[in-house]
């Protein structure tokens, strides 16, 4: 009589575990579209440059993605870059580069002379997104750090602040 009970509490347990590792899982689930590779460059700054060039030629800014694959903020914010929606906004009015920054919030950073090119003396962690002229000057140097919280950020909000940033004066 006993062993049928203990096996019935033991059959309880490990379903209550299951549901927990499942519980568990499902709110692990993000509300953004991680890119799976954040997108590296041998030649960080030859990129900026081209882009640069390019954004002379179409009459566009350069959009400067500074972060890392390590960092799911930057996963989040180059996934977003990817969907159709800012795909076409990107399209129309921006040059886009990626740039691997390390972990410069450590010591550990890597390309940072492309932000002290637009002015940025140092990058406090990751992401950071710099709207920049096709002459160099950038745009956002108040927000340009401000991206580390990138997975958290509603679609809505970073759509219409790359839109706005579109169009701001220099």
């Amino acid at each position: 009589m006993i062993r049928p009970i203990i096996a019935g509490l033991t059959a309880g347990l490990l379903l209550v575990g299951c549901a927990t590792v499942a519980d568990t899982i499902a709110h692990d689930v993000h509300d953004y579209p991680e890119a799976r590779s954040y997108n590296l460059s041998e030649n960080a700054m030859a990129d900026v440059d081209a882009a640069l060039s390019r954004a002379k030629e179409s009459d566009k800014r350069v959009l400067l993605v500074m972060g890392a694959n390590w960092c799911h903020d930057s996963r989040a914010l180059a996934g977003w870059l990817e969907t159709e929606r800012f795909a076409a906004l990107i399209d129309a009015e921006y040059e886009l580069v990626f740039v691997n920054v390390g972990m410069p919030q450590t010591g550990d950073g890597h390309n940072i002379e492309i932000a002290q090119r637009f002015g940025l003396e140092e990058l406090p962690g990751t992401p950071n997104l710099l709207i920049v002229t096709a002459d160099g000057t950038l745009i956002n140097a108040d927000t340009a750090t401000t991206w580390r919280n990138a997975a958290s950020r509603e679609e809505d909000a970073i759509y219409d602040e790359l839109v706005s940033l579109a169009n701001q004066a220099a």
